[in-house]
């Protein structure tokens, strides 16, 4: 089976399941039976793919003559250094336990005689990450728990005595564990992106950058030797920072709910960072560089001095990646609110009534679907015009976002101590690359107004 015909049902499984999650956390509630046996089926049936995909590349890099174990980039950030495996060896029940809450409270009052668990698992990963936390890690088998283990620990506990899980009763409402909460809160993740987690050492990506020639050749003749040429995607970590502010008297309580919020909060200010920076990351000043300027992205001109987007516009952005073979895969438009204020009220033709952003549900915008982040800028200058938004358009699975090691959490108990409120910073290191630069499009002269 050709390997675009696996990624796309690869595609098409982790759309479903992703539906399943949005409707979940839309509703702020637990997964039903029924959910949870749908969203596990789609979830293997993308991993089985998956390994599928593998399977298929190896043979195609075999064909090539790459050999298996080609060396990839080595690169390293300073005091980052790569460790086998991100995880400390917490079991399910020491996950249950730990509190993110409780390690903030900790922390902020600068006494961790409450937090034992919490305080040792910091140690742990600093010790095997040979660093200093800002003020404390968060262990990575919690942030990764998988909803399986979770539910398998629970029924080792007794709710009726504390000491043994009583005080875990509500723990139902902490199933998603915090990276898929992270990936849902993630516009770009919802696009298709692909997301690497726990990474441990920098890691490069091998792209076709040229294939190989076809020739006609005379009976008994034989075709001139070609090569596909070959390129590596390097990803390498760059720090990024993203608070929330928390009450002191919220960090007092320690109900499930709280905890779920905290969490919520911080999933939601770094969703916003990477989102932010997978769409116009700069590649400079230790930002990622994002898709506004990565090589090779196509860009669509409404005006000298921007204007307004009609149906042509967006039209031209699918032609644009189709012209180059790359229409395939999660394809998907990314704007923000303004534009898609405009495009509801920007008919497609004089007088028809049928409007740019149409109501056909999950794919609103020329068949494709069609998501708003308000992290698409809205404030571009061309020319003489100025507060100008951007359109994207592309296969966002060669959208690649990286992740490394854990969450640093520094507690902030001075900043917004006059108003009473605790300010938590999560650093997490992340990259963003893009496999091929021809998978996307983009409107930068917007008109919105």
């Amino acid at each position: 089976m050709e390997i675009k015909l696996l990624m796309r049902k690869m595609d098409e499984a982790l759309g479903r399941a992703q539906t399943i999650l949005d409707k979940v956390v839309g509703e702020n509630r637990d997964m039903t039976e029924e959910e949870k046996t749908s969203y596990a089926a789609e979830k293997k049936d993308a991993d089985r793919l998956e390994v599928q995909i593998k399977e298929a590349q190896e043979i195609e890099r075999q064909r090539a003559g790459i050999p298996k174990d080609q060396p990839k980039v080595t690169v390293q950030r300073g005091d980052l250094q790569p460790v086998q495996d991100p995880n400390i060896g917490m079991v399910g029940k020491e996950i249950q336990q730990y509190s993110l809450v409780r390690a903030i409270r900790a922390a902020a009052n600068r006494d961790w005689n409450g937090a034992g668990l919490e305080k040792e698992a910091s140690d742990t990963v600093a010790k095997k990450l040979g660093k200093d936390p800002q003020s404390f890690f968060v262990p990575y088998d919690w942030l990764s728990a998988s909803e399986r283990d979770l539910l398998t620990e629970k029924r080792d506990l007794t709710i009726g005595v504390a000491a043994q899980g009583g005080y875990l009763k509500a723990t139902d409402l902490l199933v998603q564990n915090f990276i898929e909460l992270l990936r849902n809160k993630m516009v770009i993740q919802n696009a298709g992106a692909w997301v690497l987690t726990g990474l441990v050492g920098d890691i490069a990506i091998p792209r076709q950058s040229g294939g190989a020639t076809s020739y006609w050749v005379a009976e008994s003749g034989a075709p001139t030797e070609s090569d596909q040429t070959l390129e590596q995607v390097a990803l390498n970590p760059k720090t990024v920072g993203a608070y929330t502010d928390i009450s002191r008297k919220l960090l007092l309580q320690s109900s499930i709910d709280v905890e779920a919020f905290v969490r919520n909060d911080l999933a939601a200010a770094l969703a916003l960072a990477i989102d932010y920076a997978s769409l116009h990351g700069s590649g400079a000043s230790n930002q990622p560089k994002g898709v506004q300027n990565q090589t090779g992205v196509a860009i669509v001109d409404i005006a000298t001095d921007g204007g307004d987007p009609t149906w042509a516009h967006i039209i031209n952005l699918e032609t644009e990646i189709a012209q180059d073979n790359a229409d395939v895969g999660a394809l998907v438009y990314i704007t923000n609110a303004k534009v898609r204020g405009k495009l509801k009220q920007t008919e497609k033709a004089t007088n028809t009534a049928q409007f740019v952003w149409g109501e056909l549900g999950n794919t609103p915008v020329n068949g494709y679907r069609a998501l708003v982040n308000n992290q698409v800028l809205s404030n571009l200058t061309k020319g003489t015009g100025t507060l100008l938004s951007a359109i994207f358009f592309g296969n966002w699975r060669d959208l690649i976002i990286g992740q490394w090691g854990t969450l640093d959490i520094l507690v902030d108990p001075y900043t917004g101590g006059a108003s009473g409120t605790v300010r938590v910073i999560a650093f997490q290191d992340v990259d963003v690359a893009v496999r091929h630069g021809e998978s996307f499009s983009m409107v930068v002269d917007a008109v919105t107004t």
